[in-house]
């Protein structure tokens, strides 16, 4: 009863089929955009924000025999293989493909296609180092006066946090990374469950107790962007390109779903140009289509110069050791190399 009264409020709105969107608590799109996708295609969307990318696509892999959505959107890079491992995608080769950056194409089999990209990196509180010194390299953030200073997100649970932890891994390396935050860890670093308690409750700029915080190299163009004129250039700036991640988001039509032909034509949408054009200044990433104009403020969001990308084949083998291996050393306190020798 109660499916036959929601099919006839959804013939009442005009929609014939209703599409569920999973997607990670950051998903945003212009309204209009929306509104005009389902008043052409007859199809309502529904979005299930599952909490960050990871958490997102736990709640997608658990719900693997019973799916609680049609398509998953905002999984990344580190978790690509996760995804594809679960076997919960189907494959799907839009005609939009042919218009993606093809570097952004790193799954042959078409059941992950890259929606955008982007880089996570060190953020500052310029007003907060006005008269103080910053970091000087990348091993400086371990100093006591500066770990004290500084708010990560945990790897376990957050998508930037994963990413940062891994630019760690490659900045330092497999004998130096647990070091690295054992320091941190020695010297007072704070662990946010995820990127919004991070920015939004411990950063400076946010009446916070952080003035470094992981986020984006796209953050301050944001800043200056929603400032609604307060700020004519931002008030944060990036910190060693050196660690900032590359990342790349996907999207893909999951398994077990009744609307296939519905879950294909919004990711049909989601590839178009107008909504690429969308996504930056919605999500703050940048868009996929080669074709995508870039709005002005963009011009704040420096693309960093040596920064981190890992193969995904090496993310894949040690993603889940480099998670256990951080939350031994950071959050229970082990040594570094109690942890290595358990490697053994």
């Amino acid at each position: 009863m109660k499916k036959l009264i929601g099919l006839l409020v959804l013939l009442a709105l005009g929609f014939a089929q209703e599409l569920t969107v999973l997607t990670h608590s950051s998903f945003s799109l212009d309204k209009a955009l929306i509104e005009e996708f389902q008043r052409t295609t007859g199809i309502r969307l529904r979005f299930l924000k599952g909490g960050d990318a990871g958490e997102t696509l736990n709640k997608a892999i658990l719900s693997k025999a019973a799916p609680i959505a049609d398509v998953l959107y905002g999984f990344d890079n580190t978790f690509l293989s996760r995804a594809l491992e679960a076997d919960i995608l189907l494959p799907y080769r839009s005609p939009e493909v042919r218009n993606l950056k093809a570097t952004l194409l790193l799954d042959p089999s078409f059941r992950a296609l890259p929606v955008d990209y982007g880089w996570v990196s060190l953020n500052y509180d310029k007003a907060y180092f006005k008269e103080r010194p910053l970091p000087k390299a990348p091993q400086d953030l371990a100093r006591p006066e500066y770990a004290r200073l500084l708010v990560v997100q945990n790897p376990a649970t957050s998508s930037p946090g994963l990413a940062f932890l891994m630019a760690t891994v490659a900045r330092f390396g497999e004998d130096g990374y647990l070091d690295f935050w054992a320091r941190l860890r020695d010297g007072g670093v704070r662990v946010a469950k995820g990127w919004s308690e991070a920015y939004y409750t411990h950063f400076t700029l946010y009446k916070g107790d952080r003035p470094l915080v992981v986020s984006y190299t796209t953050s301050p163009a944001a800043e200056v962007y929603y400032s609604e004129g307060k700020y004519q250039e931002p008030p944060t700036d990036n910190l060693f390109p050196e660690l900032a991640f590359f990342q790349v988001e996907f999207v893909g039509i999951l398994k077990g779903t009744k609307n296939l032909e519905a879950a294909r034509k919004f990711v049909d949408w989601l590839l178009s140009r107008p909504v690429q054009e969308n996504i930056p200044t919605e999500m703050w990433v940048y868009p996929a289509r080669r074709d995508a104009r870039l709005p002005e403020v963009f011009r704040w969001a420096r693309e960093p110069v040596g920064s981190v990308r890992l193969d995904p084949g090496l993310i894949a083998k040690n993603r889940e050791r480099w998670i256990d291996e951080w939350t031994r050393v950071v959050l229970q306190g082990r040594s570094p190399e109690e942890v290595r020798r358990g490697r053994r």
